[in-house]
């Protein structure tokens, strides 16, 4: 005699058996959350956001933002915000690659690079590039570059160039070149060039070339050549030429030329130097030269001294040749034009 005996499953274990199936369902026929949606564990604010949220304080981590305002703590993305949009980050900016935001107080991190469409306070450093399209205070590094559109105030460095398309203040480096499109003060250095296109205070060292398009005070050290458009005032030492549009003040040397309109100081070159107004102590082993109607007062030495105008100095040299002579010429041949008799006379003249 056999017994058969069934057994019902029941609900529960119905339940179990089409749970499964009906969460892929939802995973891949369910709609997306739109962008702007975010998953916000987070009290009255507070908390971790991920997706598109506009405002946390806590971390929030999101692809690329549209809508973001504000984020205190930490905001992480993988790219820029889209169409140049962004709000502002006070903490860390944390871009894996890149990031970016309106503007960025604290700490900016991009592996490629970290931007703020206004600015940045704090320190930023990217991969590739750093900037800010209004103001940069503080330090930033860029592998290839580091700027802002309007003022830079603090340490900048760039592995192809630093620069401020306004003012630049601090200390300022860029492998090629580094400068401020109006006035520059502090430390400039550029491996070819570096300056600023109004006036330049402070401490400037180009492998190429360094000046400022108006007034340049401070020092500067320069491969080939240093200047201002305007005046320069302090010391100067380039490999081939230093000068100014209009007066050369305190100790400048190079290696060929040294020259200004107007100089009050030292110069020491290599082959020549001269000007229009030279009160100074001049030296250039070949030439030296006053322009017409110019003045000459102080001392200068070298092989051939060229007064078109009035030496009231002293020149020493092997040909001393003045138009008019109010001084002393010390040389094998010296020649004064405006002496009555004797104007020509060896070893010395005077009147």
């Amino acid at each position: 005699m056999s017994t058969h005996r069934t057994t019902s499953r029941g609900p529960l274990s119905f339940l179990k058996a089409v749970a499964g199936p009906l969460l892929l369902m939802a995973i891949f026929l369910l709609p997306r959350p739109a962008i702007g949606q975010s998953l916000d564990l987070a009290l009255n604010g507070v908390g971790i956001s991920i997706g598109d949220s506009e405002e946390i304080t806590g971390v929030r981590l999101n692809f690329r933002d549209r809508h973001m305002r504000r984020v205190t703590g930490i905001n992480a993305t993988i790219w820029m915000p889209y169409d140049g949009r962004g709000g502002d980050v006070k903490g860390l900016a944390l871009g894996l690659p890149l990031t970016g935001a309106d503007n960025i107080e604290g700490i900016g991190y991009g592996l490629l690079g970290v931007g703020a469409n206004e600015s940045i306070t704090g320190i930023a450093f990217g991969g590739l590039g750093a900037g800010a399209g209004q103001d940069l205070k503080g330090i930033a590094f860029g592998g290839l570059g580091v700027g802002a559109g309007r003022d830079v105030v603090g340490i900048t460095s760039g592995g192809l160039g630093a620069g401020a398309g306004r003012d630049l203040k601090g200390i300022s480096m860029g492998g090629l070149g580094a400068g401020a499109g109006r006035d520059a003060v502090g430390v400039i250095m550029g491996g070819l060039g570096a300056g600023a296109g109004q006036d330049m205070k402070g401490i400037v060292i180009a492998g190429l070339g360094a000046g400022a398009g108006r007034d340049f005070t401070g020092i500067a050290i320069s491969g080939i050549g240093a200047g201002a458009g305007r005046d320069f005032t302090g010391i100067s030492l380039s490999g081939i030429g230093t000068g100014a549009g209009g007066t050369l003040k305190g100790l400048h040397m190079a290696g060929i030329g040294v020259g200004a309109n107007t100089v009050r100081g030292i110069m020491l070159s290599g082959l020549a130097a001269g000007g229009y107004d030279v009160k100074a102590f001049s030296f250039a082993p070949a030439y030296f030269v006053i322009e017409d109607g110019g003045v000459q007062q102080g001392v200068s030495i070298s092989a051939f001294n060229r007064i078109k105008g009035d030496q009231d100095g002293l020149t020493i040299g092997i040909v001393n040749w003045a138009r008019n002579l109010n001084g002393f010429q010390i040389g094998l041949l010296n020649f004064a034009g405006n002496k009555d008799r004797m104007r020509w006379m060896p070893f010395v003249n005077w009147n």
